[in-house]
């Protein structure tokens, strides 16, 4: 089928000012983080608590002014604003090249990067939405925008059909589900990083860094984040392989034949399986789980690009010349 050259146009340029608006919507994040203050201590919560006996409320005939929104919430405020315009301009290029290519626009390296950095942006819009979150989208967003900007640039691929063994009913079924597993990865890692940086930071809070972690929420938040988007993401990278393999069987004539990317695959799903026991095993629930969680991390970015890029299997679809 011919390729629509005006739609594939149009779905660059909306891929290039995603890119342009989700780096505005950094520096946004970037300004809010700077902006908020520092978080206190429990001490200091509760020595304030003591102090203030009366509020200005009880005292009569006072008429109370709603306190004015801070600073660094408006700039969250507009960061997510600009954020979300980002996401829709995201959406539009992929949606622009699939119809531009007539079929689903994950059919190459180019594509599956975009769509998992649009999933996991779309998976922090929903786990960070408290504003004590929000802080986070500082250092979520960039690794999205360095993995677009790789995708745009060294992995990038003309609008063309997808190689045979790709034509299949499968391709959406089997690269959705990894994508989106993938996506909700990045979320989690980033915030298992986070919480190791916050822990140091408690222990050295007069360092320049243990200063920077005081505007970050605490270690316990961020390690029930990274906990509860991994217990969402496990299974579905679970059934994204499982369906990989039916896919096999159909296209190749078995299930499993230990070809790099499956291998890959299935060490990084025992990884994330020993970071679910060990956020459950006493001795392991803190920092070796954290660990392990980043490893499964680092494993899903070395088969998306090493496994794909430098080793040579059946699954060397990445579209490059």
């Amino acid at each position: 089928m011919p390729i629509n050259d005006t739609l594939a146009r149009y779905s660059d340029l909306s891929f290039e000012t995603a890119f342009a608006v989700y780096l505005l919507a950094l520096v946004l994040f970037v300004a809010e983080f700077t902006a908020v203050r520092v978080r206190r201590t429990t001490s200091e919560l509760v020595l304030a608590a003591a102090t203030s006996s009366v509020t200005p409320s009880e005292e009569p005939g006072r008429i109370v002014e709603p306190p004015r929104r801070e600073w660094s919430d408006r700039l969250g405020r507009m960061g997510v604003s600009v954020l979300i315009v980002a996401l829709i301009l995201h959406v539009g290029s992929m949606v622009l090249r699939g119809l531009a290519t007539a079929r689903f626009p994950w059919g190459n390296m180019y594509e599956f990067v975009t769509v998992t950095c649009a999933i996991g942006v779309f998976a922090g819009l929903i786990v960070l939405r408290r504003p004590a979150l929000r802080v986070l989208w500082t250092f979520a967003l960039i690794p999205v925008l360095i993995l677009l900007f790789v995708a745009g640039t060294v992995l990038y691929a003309d609008a063309a059909p997808v190689v045979p063994a790709l034509q299949s009913f499968w391709l959406p079924i089997h690269v959705s589900v990894v994508s989106v597993s993938s996506g909700v990865f990045l979320v989690s890692g980033v915030a298992s990083t986070l919480f190791l940086l916050v822990l140091r930071g408690e222990k050295r809070p007069q360092t320049g860094w243990g200063r920077l972690a005081q505007r970050l929420p605490d270690a316990r938040a961020l390690d029930r984040l990274a906990y509860r988007t991994t217990i969402f993401a496990f299974p579905l990278f679970g059934a994204g392989v499982i369906l990989g393999a039916i896919w096999a069987e159909a296209s190749w004539g078995r299930f499993w034949g230990w070809d790099p990317k499956e291998t890959v695959s299935f060490i990084a799903w025992v990884i994330y399986a020993a970071y679910l026991h060990a956020r459950a095993t006493a001795g392991w629930r803190e920092t070796r789980a954290a660990w392990i969680n980043i490893a499964g991390f680092v494993a899903t970015l070395f088969n998306l690009f090493i496994i794909n890029m430098v080793v040579s299997g059946l699954h060397s679809y990445a579209g490059l010349n």
